[in-house]
């Protein structure tokens, strides 16, 4: 007998494709996947045109901006706000560019006069894993 699970999925073709789930809920805790700048049908939000490391301040907050927001969707649907989470881990192919524009993108989902009380990690890597995709990041939240 295995671990009681509850699944929840944005409903992205790769979902199914690749065969995971866009959050797993354990007992009170909710692991978020890895979330992309894409919209509700799969299209990457200002993807970046080629395969430099340097990617367009623009471009990374417009993608990492649609990311927090995909997240939003999720912990909405687990009863949860940012409050909930606990962990954040960042992967960008530009790590400057990704700095650059995180503490605005958070103010925005954390609120901008709160001290997020949430553990980050950030990673640069040399690829990801959609085509024109800069940056992911997946979130642990904790129901409470």
């Amino acid at each position: 007998m295995g671990v009681q699970k509850s699944t929840f999925d944005l409903g992205v073709p790769w979902e199914k494709a690749a065969g995971y789930a866009q959050a797993v809920q354990v007992g009170d805790t909710i692991y978020i996947s890895g979330q992309l700048g894409h919209e509700a049908d799969g299209t990457m939000v200002s993807p970046a045109l080629d395969g430099r490391q340097s990617v367009e301040h623009a471009v990374m907050k417009a993608q990492l901006t649609q990311a927090y927001r995909n997240a939003r969707t999720i912990l909405e649907h687990f009863g949860c706000t940012f409050d909930n989470v606990v962990e954040e881990v960042v992967f960008a192919i530009d790590i400057q560019a990704a700095l650059a524009v995180m503490k605005e993108v958070r103010d925005e989902f954390y609120g901008a006069d709160a001290k997020p009380q949430v553990a980050n990690t950030t990673v640069g890597t040399t690829a990801l894993a959609i085509p024109g995709q800069v940056v992911e990041v997946k979130f642990i939240a904790r129901l409470g």
